[in-house]
């Protein structure tokens, strides 16, 4: 209706629907309101997982839920984790989604077990990242623009974008349902922080672990920045690259040889002050058509142009018959061993540094390979790590001292190259290529596709080159760090005792330092000289030293600040460097906490950390500077547990790519699915075993599908079913009045068997870490039990045996839905969250904690007498239950038709009593079958014959295969049950055991039954044989099965819920014009629903009455033309069902003779009577004793129930006699 009163007043029109229900309807509705807590549910297709996800967040605003959390544990042992800090200038992406996953759900585990768990998130904000968004930002090309710049007008920048998307982060992590806090979150810039870093670096220093020296490093000429290795291996591309072979000539060579080289980095040709043999390998002198010498690897001559013949081509002719032979090729002289070669001197490519008067000569190691190249390295140490390492063993140049770099930060070559100053290494290989053949030194020039590093953030080419830098002692520590990663304990344990293990093993010195702006200062002051150093500790210190307040630790802050010296030497200045972030972000265990300034005992009652995680990359970064850290420190591991997950990548198993758009966007994903399944998901998941998962947006509507509709199903199903008993009962459900351990129903006694069980699996699997066999055991519980406890009960549940049967059956699976929300709270917090707050509203008031999260985990419970039977027993049975309903799919016999009998095989005489007894109506049911019988020998209903596992067998038994293959073919059933009982047998002199032989059983149809009257199938252990012959009376069931499916969708489809009570009516469909008789007129219907009055009853709650027997008052809710039966066996019948409200219904003799005979005084009875509420008219009666005052017209009668009036056609009916 609209408001006329818009011309009047000028309001807006507004349009109001008005709802009008049923006088039925609204009353049960406002008792719903009035007297049951438990609030009612939608149906699972109309329910958002992602709306209601979103109402749990702003219930735990409104709990402040994390932080009560924190305050109910106070006092609890405290359980340590240590949360890496990701870069904010970036946002989260799906590794981040995985590995925050991983940490949310151990950390809400260990704190559900009784610990008081800190979770402060972190941010890694200094390093190559940040500098590198400021370059782009500002246009900054080298260091010496920074430098023009200002460092402080630089830093500044950097520190303003470092918590660029935060709140982006913040809010994503939220929105994952994670718990942590962001507040008291701890920042790498943080003054206290960059503190504690500066006090772990000066523990080394004292412990004699920090020098200074030259590395040879993954080198970023666009960011001026060394990388670490890791960091190089991050993005390689295939590229050409130059391929050169260069001659070298030997120093006072009889024969004027040369050594040939080869290369495929020119540019590094300058600086050659070496070259390398293998002191194994053979070499050869051999001289060219040309009369030149030249020495190369025996191996690799064949490589070398011209060096060795090609053969004839197929097509060449021959002359006069004869084999031509080959022309050209070089002249082997003779032959050396590398290590002969050692010591010889030979002219230098350029004359750049010639001063160095130990270089210019042969040197071997066994790294030189013969796969490619001559077998001859020329060595640049500036340039290469294996250059550096053998130029120093060689004693080309001294460990410390300076070595020939004339390239610089940008990787242009300085005024030492003078050819080719300025010019990009990269840009200058052609010239130097040019140079060289100038001078005849060039023997060949070609390209090479290669895989080479790029720069991560740049996209640029890598180059090595040696920089100066300070280095910790990793080397002296090897064993310690070996015997502490021995006392952890990861998942996988692989990636721990291999690529952990290994790379520990192999590792090398670390250097700490970069020559960068943006990072906490390497905190030594030395003189000009380098004589006198001081390593400072803390902010004090260097206050003390300077004399200066210090408010900021980065570099525009401290780097004018000087120190007298002590032994006269002047002002010491701080040196360049600032620390590499690896070296931060393995310093977080202290930084966070601002030790050992502050939290001291905190620190030290709780380290090592009981719990980390991360992705498998970080075994080299984050893990390592982890365990190198502590070891130096404390000679402990940083950490007690560790897990590690694997990568993410597109679905196409490349790696995830913002350009390629290959993988849908992480918000979008949730906003679809909700939290809750993209977690369960990426758990769910090969990722969890440190493997990889290829990403795939079908995976997590599955889980919705598969996992959480079923469960929530089940859920729904509970709830319609308290209110349906509290509303006939007219009192409140209290499951904790209900004693569940007397229990007498067999699918009670194994829902709580099961629920056991779970939480004892979960609690042991969880305190080993192990979360990939947690997650499916979980699916497999809820499964279990949406699809047998609430399916095979929901006639128990409904009240089909009793109120006081349906009570223990709800309270049974209250007990378990609840349960069940405790023990997924920690993988799925939004959905337990959600039917927690529901179901407690069924416990007294202030009983139950305000949230799941509050909730302490189920405590693991001793199984009770019968629980292993009871599991084994309903899982065999339901695995009987599969089976007879694949046999039926094959005979194409539906559910729907009743058959006569199912037998089950099975040598457990056990398992046949329980199947035969408590689980026996289950199986009928189900399978619908008339006849149960249970057979222990497996040789009456199969025959058994054993076939050889060839892929066991094949390569154990070789020649003998065939002659054992013949023997266990030949074994009989005795020989066959043997082999299964004790687990071995002996052929032809071999001993085979579990596995190596298959035993076949072939269904063998019982004598006296035609085959296809019958029909087996089996799974090795159990098998179900069915009956597949039908009868008049099996069909007629049947029929009434369909019935009872027509009634039951059309409710569905008028929107009813389970606790509406409506009146059911039936009509047969009217005759066709040609005047035939209607499909079941002739009396399939009312044959069925008078044989099977008690089952259509049981089902659908109310009888199926004819529709003549409806009051012409009666309000019709839905109606449906349908159709049961089959044409094909003479069942077939078609009508019309009828819904209508339930309403008063009177016996029209006794009513008239009520009203004195009067048949007008009884319609208007009858129409007063229909015009009053159906609930005030039963309230009425039941104050007056069962009998109602009427007065009509003047005419007065007392009506009595029962007799004169009815409140539903049914009764009336029952009372007439029949339902039909």
């Amino acid at each position: 209706c609209s408001f006329a009163a818009q011309e009047r007043t000028g309001w807006p029109r507004r349009v109001v629907t008005l709802h009008l229900l049923p006088s039925w309807k609204l009353e049960h509705s406002s008792r719903s309101r009035r007297e049951v807590a438990m609030e009612d549910v939608i149906e699972g297709k109309d329910y958002s997982f992602p709306k209601e996800e979103e109402k749990i967040l702003a219930l735990w605003d409104a709990l402040d839920a994390f932080q009560e959390q924190l305050k109910r544990t106070e006092g609890m042992p405290e359980y340590i984790f240590y949360d890496g800090p990701p870069f904010a200038t970036g946002l989260p992406h799906y590794g981040h989604i995985l590995a925050g996953t991983l940490k949310d759900i151990v950390t809400r585990y260990a704190s559900a077990t009784g610990h008081h768990v800190i979770r402060r998130f972190g941010w890694d904000c200094h390093g190559l990242p940040v500098e590198y968004e400021i370059d782009k930002k500002l246009d900054i090309k080298s260091r010496d623009d920074v430098l023009k710049m200002g460092i402080g007008t630089y830093n500044e920048e950097c520190r303003s974008i470092v918590m660029r998307y935060s709140k982006e982060w913040e809010k994503t992590v939220k929105r994952l349902g994670r718990w942590i806090d962001f507040e008291n979150d701890y920042k790498t810039l943080d003054p206290s922080f960059m503190e504690s870093v500066w006090w772990v670096f000066k523990q080394l220093y004292e412990k004699g672990l920090v020098y200074k020296g030259f590395k040879v490093m993954p080198f970023s000429t666009a960011c001026s920045t060394p990388l670490s290795n890791f960091e190089a291996g991050l993005n390689y591309k295939d590229v050409n690259d130059p391929a050169v072979m260069v001659s070298f000539p030997i120093k006072g060579d009889a024969d004027g040889a040369s050594l040939i080289a080869w290369t495929t980095t020119p540019w590094t040709l300058p600086s050659n002050v070496a070259l390398c043999v293998n002191p194994e390998f053979t070499y050869v002198r051999a001289r060219d058509e040309k009369g030149r010498v030249f020495i190369v690897a025996e191996a690799r001559l064949a490589s070398i142009p011209g060096a060795v013949p090609k053969p004839k081509k197929e097509g060449d002719k021959k002359k006069e018959g004869k084999e031509e032979k080959p022309q050209g090729g070089w002249t082997v002289l003779s032959k050396v061993l590398g290590k002969d070669l050692v010591g010889l001197s030979y002219e230098p490519l350029f004359p750049y540094f010639n001063s160095l008067t130990t270089g210019f000569r042969v040197v071997s190691d066994n790294y030189v390979t013969d796969d490619s190249g001559t077998g001859i390295v020329h060595q640049a140490p500036a340039f290469g790590e294996d250059d550096y390492r053998v130029c120093i063993a060689h004693g080309i140049i001294e460990k410390g001292d300076k070595v020939p770099c004339p390239v610089d930060l940008n990787g242009c070559f300085t005024e030492e190259v003078t050819l080719f100053k300025g010019l990009y290494v990269k840009d200058a290989d052609k010239e130097i290529v040019a140079r060289i053949k100038e001078a005849g030194r060039l023997v060949d020039a070609a390209s090479i596709n290669h895989p080479y590093p790029f720069c991560w953030r740049s996209d640029t080419p890598l180059i090595y080159r040696a920089v100066p830098s300070w280095f910790v002692k990793v080397e002296s520590i090897k064993d310690k760090l070996l015997a502490n990663n021995a006392q952890t304990y990861w998942v996988p344990s692989y990636v721990k005792e291999k690529r952990f293990h290994n790379w520990l093993e192999n590792a090398h010195d670390w250097a700490v330092s970069r020559s960068r702006f943006w990072g906490t200062p390497i905190p030594i002051w030395a003189s000009e000289d380098g004589e006198e150093v001081v390593c400072i500790g803390s902010v004090e210190e260097l206050e003390a030293l300077t004399g200066h307040k210090v408010t900021d630790l980065h570099r525009h802050f401290i780097d004018h600040l000087t120190i007298p010296s002590r032994t006269g030497r002047g002002e010491l200045r701080r040196v360049d460097d600032v620390f590499d972030c690896w070296f931060e972000s393995g310093s977080m265990p202290y930084g966070q906490l601002h030790y050992p300034f502050e939290n001291k005992e905190l620190f030290e009652n709780n380290f090592p950390a009981d719990f980390v995680a991360e992705g498998l990359d970080q075994t080299r970064g984050w893990f390592y500077t982890l365990m190198v850290l502590s070891t130096a420190l404390f000679d402990k591991p940083a950490f007690k547990n560790l897990v590690c997950n694997g990568l993410v990548l597109a679905a196409d198993g490349k790696k995830m790519s913002k350009r390629l758009k290959n993988y849908p966007d992480p918000n979008e994903v949730i906003h679809k699915y909700g939290a809750d399944a993209l977690r369960l998901y990426l758990i769910n998941s090969p990722v969890v075993r440190a493997e990889t998962l290829r990403f795939k947006e079908e995976g997590v509507f599955s889980v919705v599908k598969d996992v959480f509709l079923p469960w929530y199903n089940a859920y729904r199903f509970l709830v319609q079913n308290v209110l349906r008993l509290e509303l006939e009962g007219n009192t409140k459900f209290d499951p904790t009045k209900v004693d569940l351990s007397s229990a007498t129903n067999v699918l009670d006694r194994w829902i709580n068997a099961a629920g056991r069980s779970l939480t004892n699996y979960v609690r042991q699997e969880m305190g080993a870490y192990r979360l990939y066999t947690v997650v499916p055991f979980l699916v497999k519980f809820i499964e279990s039990l949406t699809n047998i406890y609430v399916r095979y009960n929901r006639k128990r549940l409904k009240g089909g045996k009793g109120q006081e049967d349906a009570q223990m059956a709800l309270a049974s699976l209250f007990d378990v839905l609840l349960n069940v929300c405790k023990v997924m709270a920690p993988f799925t917090p939004f959905l337990t969250e959600s039917m927690y707050q529901n179901l407690i509203k069924c416990l007294p008031p202030g009983s139950a904690p305000p949230s799941v999260h509050f909730c302490g985990f189920p405590e693991a419970a001793a199984a009770q007498e019968g629980d292993e039977r009871i599991q084994k027993s309903v899982e065999r049975m339901q695995r009987v239950i599969e089976l007879g309903r694949t046999i039926r799919e094959r005979k194409n016999k539906p559910l729907k038709m009743p058959l006569t009998s199912l037998v089950v095989v099975h040598p457990d005489q056990a398992f046949l009593d329980d199947i035969n007894g408590e689980l026996r109506e289950y199986v009928t049911s189900e399978l619908n079958v008339r006849v149960l019988e249970t057979c222990s020998d497996p040789l009456r209903y199969a025959s058994l014959r054993a076939e050889p596992d060839w892929q066991a067998l094949g390569k154990r038994l070789g020649k003998n295969m065939a002659a054992v293959s013949k023997a266990i073919k030949a074994l009989d059933a005795d020989q066959i049950l043997a082999y299964e009982r004790e687990g071995a047998v002996e052929v032809e002199g071999h001993r085979l055991e579990a596995g190596d032989i298959k035993v076949l059983r072939d269904f063998k149809v019982p004598e006296g039954v035609a085959p296809e009257d019958v029909d087996a199938n089996g799974d090795g252990e159990v098998l179900a044989v069915l009956d597949l012959r039908v009868d008049a009376g099996l069909l007629d069931a049947g029929v009434a099965r369909e019935i009872v499916n027509r009634f039951q969708k059309l409710r569905k489809k008028a929107g009813l819920n389970p606790t509406d009570i409506i009146e059911l009516y039936y009509e047969p469909t009217q005759p066709s014009t040609s005047g035939a008789a209607p499909a079941g007129a002739d009396g399939v219907l009312p044959r069925v629903l008078s044989s099977h009055t008690e089952y259509l009853r049981e089902s659908l709650g109310s009888n199926i009455m004819a529709a003549s027997s409806k009051p012409a008052h009666a309000v019709i809710i839905a109606s449906e033309r349908t159709s049961v039966g089959s044409s094909e066996d003479g069942t077939s019948a078609s009508f019309t069902a009828l819904l209508a409200v339930p309403c008063v219904a009177v016996d029209r003799g006794a009513l008239t003779a009520a009203v004195g005979g009067s048949s007008e005084a009884a319609e208007g009875v009858v129409a007063y009577l229909a015009s009053r509420d159906l609930s005030r008219l039963q309230a009425e009666a039941a104050a007056s004793g069962g009998s109602i005052k009427v007065k009509v017209d003047g005419v007065a009668a007392q009506l009595a129930v029962g007799k004169h009036v009815f409140f539903s056609a049914g009764a009336a009916a029952a009372a007439a006699g029949g339902s039909a």
